[in-house]
């Protein structure tokens, strides 16, 4: 089951745009992600025409970029790796390297303290030097990533410890539609 949310927009104004972007940047040209703190959820866009839309859960400590904070970092990214390409949806990842397992209720139970990371990986690297990027503001550092999780967890609310969780079809679907090097914006007003 996936919990990709009906899209009533085709296209997201420029000026709503502007202001989710905090007049950071102009509005990319080509494919994007837009993740939306407040709102909690992602848009793939092209410019500004909404390619697909999805509920996510980002940091229950909020947004914050520092190392250990548990926060989600805020600001300009790009996709630095695809990883898990070809995977059983719900295979477990751990470090960035499938564990041969694939997560189930009895698995659950059996390692009920495991952050569950699930299917897919897009793992960011912050653009912003001394924002998300370098010393102990750094995203890629941090292992920032969007991830499949358990579909038991809940989506549209903030549990995750940092990174961007998505049901696990969604983030493949995610997956199969983004390259390195894409444009993220994580804005905490959207």
């Amino acid at each position: 089951m996936t919990t990709t949310a009906p899209c009533t927009e085709h296209t997201l104004s420029p000026a709503r745009l502007a202001q989710w972007l905090g007049g950071e940047a102009a509005i990319p040209s080509g494919q994007w992600l837009l993740v939306g703190i407040s709102s909690q959820q992602l848009w793939q866009l092209s410019g500004a025409n909404v390619l697909s839309h999805y509920v996510i859960s980002t940091a229950t400590n909020g947004p914050g970029e520092r190392s250990g904070s548990e926060c989600t970092p805020r600001g300009w990214h790009r996709v630095r790796a695809r990883i898990g390409e070809g995977l059983a949806r719900g295979a477990v990842l751990r470090g960035r390297r499938p564990t041969g397992e694939v997560w189930s209720p009895e698995l659950h139970a059996q390692f009920p303290n495991r952050d569950w990371v699930l299917s897919r990986i897009l793992w960011l690297c912050g653009n912003e030097t001394g924002r998300n990027r370098g010393g102990d503001v750094d995203s890629q550092r941090r292992y920032i990533y969007f991830h499949g999780t358990p579909d038991s967890e809940p989506m549209g609310t903030p549990r995750s410890h940092g990174c961007i969780r998505m049901r696990n079809a969604d983030i493949v679907a995610l997956f199969e539609r983004t390259a390195v090097g894409t444009p993220v914006f994580i804005s905490e007003m959207a």
